[in-house]
């Protein structure tokens, strides 16, 4: 006998075939796979397109952008002074206060810091007009006897002569006003931020559960440019002091002042310390002569590369995390949109984006690392394979 389940067969027809389960539809590949989303060519242009954009909207309103992208850093660079106010069981407002004090102190001392040196240099370049035109004099009349032609030479000394110095820096003082209204510009912003510090923590934590990866880079990015500031700072001032103690031994005028500007010059990299040599640098070569002159641009690279390019690596390690290239083009690309605050910020704007747009998504880890120091990209690949 057949059980009701079994199946009946019969005499010269096929068995019925068991029922088959639905297979999964393989991935698209080849030129289907290809139609999925835009052309890499399209990608390219339209993200190329997109970042000119940013770049024409950003110098268009420089006059915001600037302020706020420097205040931002400067409460980054001081926010350590809230965090460790609060561990003393300082209340979150006062410590917020303090924190809002101690950078506005510090930014203003820079400011008349700047305009101190400024100052100095308008009142000693005249006394050396005469000492110039006999340089200038004998330069000529020895490229002449070498029949070379001193139409070029002419204008470059011209245009780096005491009297064009003094014209440059007087225009600078003419836009006392436009600096006033920068400083007051960030000073402003710097109260916003601070009175927003006592919630940052709590919406720090509602962000990273939602993008821990943003979060995380953001983080990251905190600890790079704070590092960056701080480093920045004590070595700048160690070459400063240096250079003044150097410039004093050698007897060039106004030591401290050229110390102060070497200080205030390093906050530009690749170049500041190149802006800060050159008024010493003039003032030995026609106060002096040239054997003085030389004397101060040795010292002053020798110092800069020792300290700045050997032993503050070694010490901070690779802070700012780009390379040097990376660098030179951000200050070129910054100064152009930010005009001067540009320059002071190019490096942490570049890593600000880095953080945003590279770290935090793992198909831009090629990226990360073409640009990046210290194997940036080799420690993306690790992190995510654990």
């Amino acid at each position: 006998m057949t059980s009701p389940d079994t199946p009946v067969t019969v005499p010269g027809s096929q068995p019925p075939a068991a029922p088959q389960a639905a297979r999964p539809t393989p991935p698209a590949t080849g030129a289907a796979a290809s139609r999925v989303g835009l052309p890499r060519y399209l990608t390219v242009l339209l993200g190329v397109a997109l970042t000119l954009g940013v770049i024409v909207l950003l110098r268009q309103f420089s006059g915001v952008a600037g302020p706020v992208f420097m205040a931002l850093n400067l409460m980054i660079a001081a926010y350590p002074i809230h965090t460790w106010l609060r561990s003393k069981g300082t209340p979150t407002w006062l410590s917020a206060t303090v924190m809002f004090f101690a950078v506005t102190v510090i930014l203003l001392a820079v400011v008349a810091g700047l305009v101190w040196s400024v100052s100095a240099m308008v009142n000693e370049l005249p006394k050396y007009s005469a000492q110039w035109m006999t340089l200038y004099d004998e330069a000529v009349k020895l490229l002449q006897h070498l029949g070379m032609n001193t139409t070029g030479f002419s204008d470059f000394m011209q245009q780096i002569s005491p009297s064009s110095l003094v014209g440059v820096l007087s225009t600078a003082f003419s836009y006392g006003t436009a600096v006033a209204g920068v400083v007051a510009t960030i000073i402003l912003l710097l109260i916003f931020m601070a009175m927003d510090t006592p919630g940052l923590r709590a919406r720090l934590h509602i962000a990273a559960a939602s993008h821990p990866d943003l979060a995380k880079s953001m983080t990251n990015y905190s600890s790079s440019v704070r590092t960056y500031w701080v480093a920045t700072t004590v070595f700048g001032a160690i070459i400063a002091v240096l250079d003044g103690i150097a410039l004093g031994i050698m007897g060039v005028p106004l030591a401290v002042v050229w110390a102060v500007l070497s200080f205030l010059t390093n906050y530009i990299p690749n170049i500041g310390f190149v802006i800060g040599l050159i008024p010493p640098a003039l003032l030995a070569l026609l106060g002096h002569g040239w054997q003085l002159a030389v004397a101060v641009i040795v010292v002053y690279t020798v110092l800069n590369v020792v300290i700045q390019g050997v032993i503050q690596p070694r010490i901070v390690g690779q802070s700012v995390g780009v390379t040097t290239t990376v660098s030179f083009v951000s200050l070129l690309l910054w100064g152009y949109v930010l005009g001067a605050l540009g320059t002071l910020i190019a490096l942490p704007t570049t890593l600000l984006l880095k953080a945003v747009f590279i770290d935090p998504d793992p198909n831009a880890a090629w990226l990360g690392a073409l640009i990046s120091v210290g194997g940036d990209g080799k420690r993306r690949r690790r992190a995510r394979a654990t």
